[in-house]
């Protein structure tokens, strides 16, 4: 996406007629969501979580959707990573012979890095959805004046 493209979506996110506390807060709430560590429920916990705390369902899912295909894979890395050293894990590098692995095997060898896993991405989550919130904050109070 190019920076018209996105500059265009942002503004049509900024004109919704909300308070800037609930469009913060959707957000917000979006982007724990999306990086919470419960990859394939985002979108339907997004949509749960906007009902439950009547939040504005579109700005919560433009939150769900910072983690994408594109931003995943770096995001769960650095979770996992971060998980590890909250816990005190040296190495979470599993050693594996990948000419003879199986999926059994695979799983197997990555069942240690689950608790950094999971650990680490929700401290993260939680960061990113402060983080946002008040960056949202900012820029909707901004813009409405």
């Amino acid at each position: 996406m190019n920076i018209l493209k996105f500059r265009e979506k942002l503004r049509q996110i900024l004109v919704i007629r909300e308070t800037p506390r609930k469009m913060a807060t959707s957000f917000a709430i979006g982007v724990f969501i999306g990086m919470s560590p419960l990859l394939g429920l985002h979108t339907v916990l997004g949509l749960i979580a906007a009902w439950l705390f009547r939040l504005n369902r579109l700005i919560t899912l433009a939150g769900v959707y910072v983690t994408n295909p594109w931003t995943i894979v770096p995001i769960y890395s650095f979770g996992t990573w971060f998980g590890a050293r909250i816990i005190g894990m040296d190495n979470i590098v599993p050693k594996i012979a990948w000419s003879h692995i199986t999926l059994g095997g695979f799983l197997r060898e990555f069942r240690p890095l689950l608790f950094p896993f999971l650990i680490g991405n929700t401290v993260i989550g939680v960061i990113a959805a402060v983080v946002s919130y008040f960056v949202i904050y900012k820029a909707v109070k901004n813009y409405h004046g």
